[in-house]
């Protein structure tokens, strides 16, 4: 071969080598990928509590989520594993995705639009039937457990922070950016929402009074996370967040069948109790829970967006105006307002409004398949697991964290919404091992599967 032919042959072959060094870095990071899910799944979640809509940065949480379910998927593909199992839950998640993409496909583009169908309908659908399948070992369990406790460590140390005005100490430093999202003069985390903050504290608060009955938290580290959570709490300066927290303490000190969480719950309403003297002690603390206490600008802005919500639900009660509509549209029908776009802050009503009355009963379908999930059985090789009686009996107090603050807020949250149906798909996965556990012993497991689940 001449050395012409060589010098044009050289490019060739470099670029040959240079798309197989490319191809075997690939295949390196997806094998990596694969044998560590619980770890994607993880990092996925810390994204989508750390990115905002508003915040002017990459979409992480979407390349996040994107190498979750890739990482998943290929973990499927190589163990020979179903990646998705289908469940009740299942199908009205189905009903309401293909409504709410119906709807967005039929208006022209907008990001906006489709980000909040991502956050509201499809990553809740992935993470609930990824969840299953990442989360089945109990050291999965564990490495979530830790994940969380760790997660609302941080979310109290940020609320308390900035009640107390050591804001040099809050990270991410767009928190305390008064240009983006909403509630700049509470304490509204990396969420910038002061609502799905206090949602996300108390779902948090629940699951770190679990680990301390399970012994995962102990000593003067337990102490002091129980125990700065109903001041974090206070810091929210939101009255359903206070209520939906007193509300939960309550019907786990009154209902619940363990004496040790009866007197745990009863040890936080104390402090939260102290907790709230101090900071009536102090004037500016005092006069800002006052005030809060005494607002009726809210109130009254409710009222309105709710009678105008619900004369354009009577308007298209069966199509419903579509998906990311309400806004414009509630701002026409509501008298009294300069905004060109009013925004419902009740789920339910937005639903409602934008699809009808199919979205909505799909939707109340969903949450009672949901709160079906805490009556299964628990497998015997789990009962000191992480989904164990304990946390069965919790589960309904978690859903009702969630409902009730839905009633003040949109749910378009990721992390909120991801957490929520995380530890869904985790009960579903644990009823279909039940339900392995009755058929390969049927004569011991039957009555109490039977039980259980009717």
């Amino acid at each position: 071969m001449s050395s012409a032919s060589a010098r044009m042959l050289a490019p060739a072959a470099l670029a040959g080598e240079a798309a197989r060094r490319g191809l075997l870095v690939w295949l390196r990071l997806l094998q990596a990928m694969t044998t560590s899910p619980a770890t994607l799944f993880l990092a996925a979640l810390t994204a989508m509590l750390l990115r905002h809509p508003d915040v002017p940065f990459y979409e992480i949480d979407r390349v996040a989520f994107a190498l979750l379910v890739l990482g998943v998927a290929g973990r499927a593909v190589v163990t020979r594993q179903r990646l998705m199992v289908m469940e009740r839950a299942t199908w009205p998640m189905i009903g309401l995705t293909l409504l709410a993409v119906a709807s967005a496909i039929g208006q022209p583009f907008d990001n906006q639009t489709w980000c909040l169908l991502a956050a509201k309908f499809i990553v809740p659908f992935a993470l609930f039937h990824l969840a299953g399948f990442v989360f089945r070992e109990e050291c999965g369990l564990r490495r979530f457990e830790c994940f969380a406790v760790v997660v609302l460590a941080y979310l109290c140390f940020t609320s308390i922070a900035f009640m107390v005005g050591a804001r040099f100490w809050i990270f991410p430093r767009f928190i305390l950016d008064e240009s983006l999202g909403y509630h700049a003069d509470r304490a509204r985390g990396p969420l910038l929402q002061a609502v799905a903050n206090g949602v996300s504290l108390n779902l948090l608060g629940v699951l770190a009074l679990h680990a301390f009955l399970r012994g995962r938290i102990r000593g003067l580290k337990a102490a002091v996370l129980l125990g700065s959570v109903p001041v974090a709490i206070l810091a929210t300066m939101t009255r359903a967040v206070w209520l939906s927290f007193v509300a939960s303490v309550g019907v786990l000190i009154l209902r619940s069948k363990n004496r040790r969480l009866r007197r745990v719950c009863a040890g936080v309403a104390f402090v939260g109790a102290v907790g709230v003297l101090i900071t009536l002690s102090f004037d500016d603390q005092r006069r800002a829970l006052t005030d809060r206490m005494q607002e009726s600008g809210p109130v009254d802005y409710r009222e309105a967006v709710y009678a105008g919500g619900w004369q354009m639900f009577l308007e298209k009660p069966f199509t419903g105006w579509g998906v990311n509509q309400m806004p414009a549209e509630l701002a026409r029908h509501v008298s009294g307002y300069k905004e060109t776009e009013l925004y419902p802050h009740n789920t339910y009503l937005e639903l409602l409004v934008e699809h009808g009355i199919f979205g909505l009963a799909l939707y109340g379908w969903l949450m009672w398949e949901l709160l079906r999930l805490g009556r299964g059985p628990v497998p015997r090789a789990e009962y000191a697991g992480l989904l164990n009686n304990d946390f069965h009996e919790m589960w309904p107090v978690l859903l009702g964290i969630y409902w009730v603050n839905a009633a003040v807020v949109v749910m378009n949250y990721q992390f909120v919404n991801g957490l929520l149906f995380t530890l869904a798909g985790m009960l579903a996965a644990q009823r279909r091992r039940a339900a392995r556990s009755v058929e390969r012993h049927p004569d011991r497991s039957f009555q109490a599967f039977r039980a259980a689940t009717h």
